[in-house]
């Protein structure tokens, strides 16, 4: 779908795909599975090349829900939306290995998303077109315009388009521990309009099958479980081997180890963290360099300036004035003249 708004647009799509290290023959192979990384890659590119910062959201608009496939159907028949959701979880690797729906541990309509051996940071498109889609999807179940009580993301926004709020009915915490949807405590037993028995066991049989020859990756490596962990403690100072350890449920030492056999350490995973959110965040004009440091776990803005440094041989102020994200003024001023234009 981001391809063919590239292609309409007229921009140069070869290039972008090339990019993100794929084909054309690739991407117009509808059978045919992208690695999630570049895939993350692909929509990055695609959202500069159109200018649209929301691509994700916007994508999840307007696409034919069927387009889903089999995930969509066994949901649509579920008799509960509660038990759509359950669906979600059991088979969603059929669509996408590198995200893992589930539902709430206390709630049984909050549908949480966790990323499975792909770097969570490295990515803003494909969960807001995740949740978008997700949204959609139950109020279609259910036929009523469900709106979310709550809408958390990991990742960094300054602002929301209000049609983009106007479309998911609620606010999104940006900048949370978790990738979560949580309706209302009623939604759970919400019947779905296209409850059918009988197709809903024959789809589950063809879904279990298909699943049963999916050879899917480890639940979570240990690294992506420290990253985590990392990004909850990062804005309190406190993101040190002994916190994160004890967090989760081990020494130092035995942290240390498991590492080692992951082939990486401690301080390089929270260097690494640390730069990549340092470039994203930098990448909105609108969030101060003191407000940055602070997140990523500096006790001023100098430790953070010359640690980036030490990551890029730049500065902050002068990365941001590279690769940032326009002014939100101007941003404002270009749509306007754009609008103005377009009207003539």
């Amino acid at each position: 779908m981001a391809c063919e708004r590239v292609r309409v647009a007229g921009k140069n799509l070869t290039d972008l795909v090339s990019a993100a290290g794929l084909t054309l023959d690739v991407i117009d192979a509808p059978a045919h599975r992208l690695d999630v990384n570049a895939q993350i890659k692909l929509l990055d590119g695609a959202a500069a090349a159109l200018g649209d910062e929301f691509l994700g959201f916007h994508l999840a608009q307007d696409f034919d829900l069927r387009e889903i496939g089999l995930l969509y159907y066994v949901m649509a028949s579920s008799p509960t939306l509660a038990e759509a959701l359950r669906n979600a979880g059991r088979y969603s690797m059929l669509n996408n290995e590198g995200v893992r729906l589930g539902i709430g541990p206390n709630h049984a309509a909050a549908v949480t998303l966790s990323y499975v051996d792909v770097e969570r940071y490295s990515d803003r498109h494909q969960v807001e077109f995740w949740v978008g889609a997700l949204v959609r999807v139950c109020r279609q179940i259910t036929s009523i315009r469900l709106t979310p009580r709550l809408i958390r993301v990991r990742h960094y926004r300054s602002e929301t388009p209000a049609e983009i709020l106007t479309f998911l009915g609620c606010s999104i915490q940006f900048g949370s521990s978790a990738d979560e949807i949580v309706f209302g405590d009623s939604a759970a037993s919400l019947a779905s309009v296209d409850a059918d028995p009988y197709l809903h066991k024959l789809l589950r049989g063809y879904a279990d099958e298909a699943l049963s020859k999916r050879h899917p990756r480890r639940q979570s490596s240990l690294r992506s479980r420290v990253e985590e962990a990392i990004v909850q403690a990062l804005p309190h100072g406190r993101a040190n081997a002994d916190l994160i350890a004890d967090r989760l449920g081990m020494s130092r030492r035995t942290l240390a180890r498991a590492l080692a056999a992951e082939d990486a350490t401690f301080s390089e995973l929270l260097d690494e963290l640390r730069a990549a959110l340092a470039k994203q965040y930098l990448s909105e004009r609108e969030l101060p360099i003191s407000q940055i440091a602070w997140l990523l776990g500096y006790c001023d803005a100098s430790s953070f300036t010359n640690a980036f440094g030490r990551w890029t041989g730049s500065t902050p102020r002068r990365f941001r004035s590279i690769h940032g994200a326009p002014p939100r003024q101007a941003r404002r001023a270009r749509r306007a003249n754009g609008q103005r234009t377009g009207t003539k």
